[in-house]
């Protein structure tokens, strides 16, 4: 069959987009690695499968595939680039509607400068919830590594996030660093169902730095969940204000949070690349 698409990105963090209301499609894991190549394929960090809602309070419902063909809970940039696409492609009329994921409901408005806005549920810090194994909640916990012990905070954006203070992104972190911490923490027994892992620097209490390991992709441009889970562990630790810009190497978001038990606010741009077909 013929398939159309849209690549779409936030910040870098590439995707790309199917209409699966008009278009009856079913994707394997092995055909989601193959168009994930970015020399054979389409080439994208997460494909994005867009649906009719379960239920008659939602709008659409979503599903997020990365690059490996693995499925996942929740992603922020993505959350961003199906406003934009719904709207251009004239499946919906509203500019602001309610979008369900495997692990809920976020309310996503398009804002008149161009930005969209995502209200990403409450942070959830209960271990067992995150999942994470640790018997009680804490502001730090630590991970045994093969030459380091590590301290970091952990949250669920709807997706499992480790967060790691660091003091200097651009001296300090190499690609190589934090692609084998990223990758060993990911596949450690205290995330039984991954992680994704981020290196927070902390400029002052209205910027953070990031740079994101995201399970299932490796270091992308951009992590809308990850710069949230950036804002949240900063927050706790009493580093941040309310309203901070995360910086990431793509670009950098406005995350509004007020603190524990409130809900957390993404604000950040979603852009298209281009739309096409391809016979699948």
């Amino acid at each position: 069959m013929m398939l159309s698409f849209a690549k779409m990105h936030g910040l870098g963090n590439d995707f790309m987009v199917v209409d699966g209301i008009s278009q009856n499609v079913y994707f394997s894991e092995y055909q989601i690695r193959k168009l994930a190549d970015r020399n054979k394929g389409v080439g994208f960090d997460q494909l994005l499968l867009i649906e009719a809602p379960p239920q008659p309070d939602v709008d659409f419902h979503y599903r997020i595939f990365n690059a490996d063909g693995s499925e996942v809970e929740q992603c922020g940039n993505g959350a961003r680039c199906l406003a934009k696409f719904v709207k251009k492609m004239g499946l919906t009329w509203k500019h602001k509607f309610r979008v369900s994921t495997q692990k809920g409901i976020m309310s996503v408005q398009l804002m008149r400068n161009g930005l969209v806005s995502v209200d990403m549920g409450i942070p959830e810090l209960e271990p067992q919830k995150i999942p994470l194994v640790e018997n009680q909640e804490a502001l730090s916990y630590q991970i045994e590594l093969t030459t380091q012990t590590i301290s970091f905070g952990s949250v669920s954006m709807g997706n499992p996030h480790c967060v790691i203070d660091v003091n200097d992104l651009e001296h300090e972190l190499t690609d190589k660093v934090v692609e084998s911490i990223g990758k060993e923490i990911n596949q450690h027994q205290m995330f039984p169902k991954g992680v994704n892992v981020g290196f927070m620097n902390i400029v002052s209490e209205s910027e953070v730095r990031l740079r994101v390991f995201e399970r299932g992709a490796g270091e992308t441009l951009a992590c809308g969940t990850g710069a949230c889970a950036s804002m949240v562990i900063g927050r706790l630790q009493n580093k941040l204000n309310q309203r901070t810009k995360v910086f990431l190497p793509g670009g950098h978001l406005h995350i509004d949070w007020a603190g524990k038990g409130e809900s957390l606010k993404m604000i950040g741009p979603a852009d298209f690349v281009y739309h096409g077909y391809l016979e699948i």
